[in-house]
C-alpha cells in the first residue's frame, strides 16, 4: 500500500448550475481549508456579494466570472502566493491611489520577503502623532499592496530644494518633532534605517510625519546590525563600514537631516558607492559655519559624532540641550501653532491654480461671459 498523503484534500468547486446557494457553500468549505493556515479570506465574501449584482444586472445570455478566480487560484495555495501569508491578507485591490505596490516577482527575485514581512509588522505596531501610519495592507496574484493615510503638502526635501536654508525656529520645531518619533521607535525596538528629508512628509500645518519603513526592522537593546542599507549621504560611518551598528545610527541620519536644513547644503557631496562614501565622510570635519547659534553648532557636533556611544541619543539629553532651551517635547503642543514656512508655500501654490491664472497665456477671456448663445 502506498503511503497516505498529509496534503488536505481540495474544497469542492461550485456545481454546474447549483445557484447561489451553492456558491454559498463553497466559499465556507474554502474557509474552512484556509483558517487552519490563518488566510482572511474576506475578499471571496465581497467578491460573492459583487456576483449577487451582476447576477441581478446581467442582461439575457451574459455569463458571469467564475467565482473567485481573481482571488485564489485553486488548491493547494501556490507557493508564489502562500510565502506572503497570514501577514499581507487576500484582498481584491481597490485602486492604487497612496499605495505602495510591490510586484511579487521581485521581491522573491531580490530575497526580500523577510524585509516586506517587516515592513508591514512595524507599521502595524506604530502609532504616534509623528508618524505616517498603516491604512491597510493587502495582496493580490501577483502584488503586494501597502496603503498609508492620506498627506497632502509633499515632503520635506521638496520645502527645502524651494526654500534653501531655514530659520533656526523652524528647525528647532522640526528637530523636537523628530527627536520625539525616533525616541519612540527607539523604544519599540525599531531601527529606521533611512532617515531623511524625503522621509518625511508634511501635513496641511506643516507638522512632519515620518514614513517609509522599508529598511526598518526590530532591533532590541544590546543587538547589532551589519546591512548597508540607507541612502548614502545620511549612513553613519558604522553602517558605511558594515557594521556592528545599532539605534545610534539613526541619530547621525537626523544631524546630517539638520546640517542640510540650516546650510543650505549638505555636508559631503555624494560618491558613487558606500566605500567612496566612508572615506569622504572619514575626512569630513563637519565643521557648522559661524552664521549658526552656539547651540545649533552643538547639536550639530553632538548628531554627527563618529563614535556612535557618544553620539546624542537620549530624550532628556535633547530637552536639556542649549539648542532646546524653552521649547517643549509634548507632541500636542507642538501641533498646536501651524508651520509658518510650510503654510506659506502652501499658500502660494494655491494660488498658482487660481481660476484666474489657469488660461492667462489664451488671447480670449474663456471665463466672461457669453454674449450670445453657444451655437448649436
Amino acid at each position: 500500500m502506498g503511503a497516505a498523503s498529509s496534503e488536505p484534500e481540495p474544497p469542492p468547486g461550485p456545481r454546474q448550475g447549483g445557484g447561489l446557494a451553492a456558491e454559498v457553500s463553497w466559499v465556507r468549505s474554502w474557509k474552512s481549508v484556509l483558517a487552519g493556515i490563518g488566510v482572511t479570506v474576506s475578499g471571496l465574501e465581497r467578491n460573492l456579494a459583487a456576483r449577487r449584482y451582476l447576477q441581478q444586472q446581467r442582461g439575457p445570455g451574459e455569463k458571469l466570472p467564475q467565482l473567485g478566480e481573481k482571488v485564489v487560484t485553486g488548491w493547494p495555495v501556490p507557493q508564489f502566493i502562500s510565502l506572503f501569508l497570514p501577514e499581507f491578507p487576500i484582498r481584491p485591490p481597490l485602486g492604487q491611489q497612496q499605495l505602495k505596490v510591490v510586484p511579487k516577482v521581485e521581491v522573491l527575485r531580490r530575497d526580500t520577503l523577510k524585509q516586506c514581512k517587516e515592513e508591514v509588522s512595524i507599521q502595524r505596531q506604530v502609532s504616534h502623532p509623528f508618524v505616517h501610519c498603516l491604512g491597510d495592507s493587502w495582496q493580490g496574484q501577483r502584488h503586494l499592496f501597502i496603503m498609508c493615510t492620506y498627506c497632502s503638502t509633499g515632503d520635506l526635501y521638496t520645502l527645502w530644494a524651494s526654500s534653501g536654508c531655514f530659520a533656526e525656529a523652524t528647525i528647532r520645531l522640526f528637530a523636537a518633532e523628530l527627536v520625539l518619533v525616533l525616541g519612540y521607535l527607539h523604544d519599540l525596538g525599531i531601527v529606521h534605517r533611512d532617515v531623511k528629508m524625503e522621509n518625511v512628509l508634511l501635513d496641511e500645518r506643516g507638522h512632519l510625519k515620518l514614513t517609509d519603513f522599508g529598511l526598518s526592522r526590530h532591533l532590541r537593546r544590546g543587538e547589532r546590525a551589519y546591512t548597508i542599507c540607507g541612502t548614502l549621504q545620511y549612513m553613519a560611518p558604522e553602517v558605511l563600514s558594515g557594521g556592528p551598528y545599532s539605534h545610534s545610527a539613526d541619530w547621525w541620519s537626523l544631524g546630517i537631516l539638520l546640517f542640510t536644513l540650516a546650510t543650505g547644503k549638505f555636508p559631503v557631496p555624494p560618491e558613487r558607492d558606500h566605500l567612496a562614501m566612508l572615506a569622504s565622510v572619514n575626512r569630513c570635519s563637519y565643521e557648522s559655519p559661524s552664521s549658526l547659534s552656539r547651540g545649533l553648532s552643538l547639536l550639530l557636533s553632538e548628531l554627527l559624532c563618529r563614535n556612535p556611544l557618544r553620539r546624542l541619543r537620549y530624550l532628556h539629553h535633547f530637552e536639556s540641550h542649549l539648542f532646546f532651551r524653552g521649547a517643549t517635547f509634548d507632541a500636542e503642543l507642538l501641533q498646536k501653532q501651524p508651520v509658518d514656512v510650510v503654510v506659506a508655500a502652501r499658500q502660494v501654490e494655491q494660488a498658482a491654480l487660481e481660476p484666474s491664472l489657469a488660461f492667462a497665456d489664451f488671447d480670449c477671456d474663456l471665463l466672461a461671459a457669453l454674449s450670445r448663445p453657444w451655437p448649436g
